[in-house]
This record gives structure tokens, C-alpha cells and sequence, in this order.
């Protein structure tokens, strides 16, 4: 039990920074119908609701596919398909506006419920829900009438704004309506899709039945950019999820969305775990990268000392002040995950002798035996061959062997810059490694 404080206090703080950055963005939110017979619905939707009292502008986009066809089986009706899309005749639309009905009211019930068990019971969320879909029929493809299925023309945009800015959690449900007062039955993920472009949303995050990127050993695919999640959608099959997810990603994207996230909804906490933790739960795609490799700036000098201050406590380090960090910030490279400093490394040029040295190399206790340090490694080296250094060479007295697996070879002082032996420790007894670097 002694742990738990320290625990808490841990992913409080881990939590804050995205906490206040997420504060007044607008996230839309895809969900299925079929979440709604899941065990931790009702926390799920009680998620969404602390999103909302956190100032997240919250768009719900519930489906209700599962409801629909339920009631087409439970009055005998047939379940027609084409190309991925129903065919929605007179009955079946009696279908599609009783399940809508049905799984909005069930919503608002939750969400009426507030933070219900929490210290925040009580924090009364406003739903608002309403016309803001104007569609237009999907008409006759490849000789079949899709009659009432129809497709996104327009999302009022203006009218959602206005019921956000007032603090209410929008729900948009998969029905649209004519200018002539026809209702068209349409695809919740893509009115998910239609909205969040429209609105320019930070965050479009749909809410999937399992984890539906892996990689050939079965593990999640954390991290996709956009030209990967399209390669990737291009290898199933038409009608896979995946494929639907990741176009509809690709698409977002491509229409202004920041950043797609696709999540597993039975996760108990996914949205929770996949907003306010470093590492997420869930598979993002993102015309950006998620985690780069760059120059370092004045702005990372707190990541860094974050970075170095317990290696230097250690004694694996040598101590540096700001002071040396704000001079020679133009020497280091970082690796930056989601704005955060999580590895970075020194070169200290000797331009007379072709040498630099490889200094103050760091990766976050959690980012280790990730390859981030050959990442780092190789960017270091392509920098040193361009600016016409020929060998690297770094003091160690821990990480011998790391070096030594990546081409470093023993060398002595004499080996090293005049300039860098006059300031070599001999109370720290370094040992000395140098590699020569590869012509470009």
C-alpha cells in the first residue's frame, strides 16, 4: 500500500502538462453502437464526461449499427448490404430512427449522471444534440438503390461551435436530413470524420472494437504517419475495419484534423491513459511526427537538466550548469516524444584536429533498450561527417561496452584534441573511445 502515494503522484504530474495543453481544444469522438453492450460503457461515457469539466470541447459521435440490426432481426426484416453500405428501405428506416433514439437517450442518461463516484459528483454536464447534419442520398450505385442510406453535404459547423463554447458535450448521431425534410440513415464514422473536419478539431478518436494496427509480431503499432497508415490500409481487405479506420485517418488529416487516434474502447480508461499519458493506449496517426529527432533549442533546457541531473548524481555524468547549457545549447541534439525531451547527447566540435567529442549522452529511464540511442547515435555521426569531422571519441566510465558494440575502440589521452587532454579528469579516470567515421 506504501507505493500507492508515490504512484499517484507520478502519473498526476506526468498527466498535468496535457492536462493544461488539451484545455479549450476540440475533440470529436467516434463511438459504435455496439459499445453500448459493453460491461464499462457507463465509464466510458462518465470519461467523457471529466473530459468535459477538464474545458475539452467534447463532440460524441455515437453509431447504433448494432441496435439496427437487432431490430430488423427481431421483426424479421432482411439485412441488406452493398459495398459496405446498407440499404435502407421504408422499414429499415423505422429501424435506424428507433436505435438512434435509443442509444442518445441511454447517453444522456450517463452523462446526466455526472462524475458519479468520483469528487466530482455532482459536475452537471450539459448535452446538446440536434440537426447539424445535413445530408443527401447515396442514390443508385452499380444498378442498387441505396433508397434512405445517404451521405455527409454538410455539417453546421457554426451551430456546433456555439453549443461547445457554451460548455455543453455535443452529441451528433448518424442521421441527416434534407433541405426538404427527408432523413437519411448515414455511416457514424464518417459523420465522426465530416464533423471533425469540419470544426478543425485537434483530435478525432475513434473508439474500435479491439487493437486494430499490429505489427507482424502482434504487437500495437503505437505511431503512424500518414504516408504508413496509407501503405498499411492498402494491404487489407476491402472490407476489414482497419482499412476504414486508416482511410478515414488519412482523410482527417488531409482535411485539417491534427491528429487520429484509434483505440480500443474495451481498455477500461483508454481515452484517459491515451490523453493524458506520454506513451497513449492506442494506435495515433498523424501528419506530424509523433516523436523527432532535431536540433536542440533554449526551450529544451529543462528537459535536458531533467535528462542529466540524475546521471550526474550519480557520478556517470559530469556535473553542468544552465549556465553551460544556454552556451553550448547549439552543441546538443534531443529527441523529442509528444513535446517532451526524452533523450539528447552532446558534440563538442574540435574542428583543427577532424575529432568532436560525444558528450553528455542521456535517454529517459523509460525509453531505454528502445533503440533510441543508436537513433541519436547515427543522427550525431551524419552530423559530424558533414561538417568534415572525421573521428568521435567519448569519455565513459560505465558505458564502455555500449560504445564498444557500435564501433568505438579503446584509445589513450594522447589520443584526444591538445585542448580537451589539458581539461581531462583524472580523479574521474575516464576511459577513452574513438571511432572513425565513414566518408559520406
Amino acid at each position: 500500500m506504501s507505493h500507492r502515494p508515490a504512484e499517484f503522484i507520478y502519473w498526476f504530474r506526468q498527466g498535468a502538462p496535457y492536462i493544461n495543453a488539451h484545455r479549450g481544444r476540440t475533440f470529436v469522438i467516434s463511438i459504435g453502437g455496439e459499445a453500448t453492450g459493453d460491461a464499462g460503457f457507463a465509464s466510458l461515457v462518465h470519461d467523457v464526461a471529466l473530459l468535459n469539466s477538464l474545458g475539452i470541447r467534447v463532440v460524441l459521435v455515437a453509431g447504433a449499427r448494432a441496435q439496427i440490426e437487432q431490430r430488423l432481426r427481431d421483426r424479421g426484416l432482411a439485412i441488406r448490404y452493398h459495398q459496405g453500405f446498407r440499404v435502407t428501405d421504408d422499414a429499415a428506416l423505422g429501424c435506424v430512427k428507433e436505435a438512434v433514439g435509443s442509444v442518445r437517450v441511454e447517453i444522456e442518461a450517463l452523462l446526466s449522471m455526472g462524475l458519479a463516484n468520483s469528487p466530482m459528483a455532482g459536475f452537471r454536464v450539459q448535452v446538446a444534440s440536434g440537426n447539424f447534419v445535413t445530408a443527401r442520398p447515396l442514390g443508385v450505385r452499380d444498378g442498387v438503390d441505396y433508397l434512405h442510406t445517404g451521405e455527409v453535404r454538410r455539417i453546421d459547423a457554426a451551430a456546433i461551435s456555439q453549443r461547445l463554447a457554451e460548455g455543453c458535450v455535443v452529441l451528433v448521431t448518424p442521421l441527416g436530413y434534407s433541405p426538404t425534410g427527408e432523413v437519411f440513415n448515414l455511416v457514424a464514422e464518417d459523420v465522426a470524420l465530416a464533423v471533425a473536419g469540419s470544426l478543425q478539431a485537434d483530435k478525432l478518436l475513434y473508439l474500435t472494437d479491439g487493437d486494430l494496427c499490429r505489427d507482424e509480431a502482434g504487437g500495437l503499432i503505437r505511431e503512424l504517419a500518414l504516408a504508413e497508415a496509407g501503405a498499411l490500409a492498402g494491404r487489407l481487405a476491402q472490407d476489414d475495419e482497419a482499412r476504414r479506420m486508416l482511410e478515414g485517418a488519412v482523410r482527417a488529416c488531409g482535411e485539417g484534423v491534427q491528429r487520429v487516434h484509434l483505440l480500443n474502447r474495451g481498455r477500461d480508461g483508454c481515452l484517459l491513459q491515451e490523453l493524458f499519458t506520454r506513451d497513449g493506449a492506442g494506435t495515433l496517426v498523424s501528419g506530424d511526427h509523433f516523436e523527432t529527432v532535431r536540433q536542440a533549442t533554449v526551450d529544451d533546457i529543462g528537459g535536458i537538466l531533467e535528462l542529466i541531473e540524475p546521471l550526474e548524481r550519480e557520478g556517470v555524468l559530469v556535473r553542468r550548469s544552465r549556465e553551460q547549457l544556454e552556451t553550448g545549447i547549439g552543441e546538443f541534439t534531443v529527441i523529442e516524444r509528444d513535446g517532451t525531451v526524452i533523450a539528447s547527447a552532446a558534440l563538442s566540435r574540435h574542428p583543427q584536429e577532424a575529432m568532436a567529442e560525444l558528450a553528455c549522452f542521456s535517454i529517459h529511464p523509460d525509453y531505454r533498450g528502445c533503440h533510441r540511442g543508436d537513433t541519436l547515435l547515427r543522427q550525431l555521426e551524419r552530423d559530424a561527417v558533414r561538417d568534415g569531422i572525421r573521428r568521435l571519441f567519448v569519455l565513459t566510465t560505465r558505458t564502455a561496452h555500449w560504445f564498444q558494440e557500435r564501433g568505438f575502440v579503446p584509445g589513450a589521452i594522447d589520443d584526444l584534441p591538445v585542448a580537451r587532454q589539458r581539461l581531462y579528469n583524472l580523479k574521474r579516470n575516464s576511459r577513452v573511445f574513438v571511432k572513425t567515421l565513414a566518408a559520406a
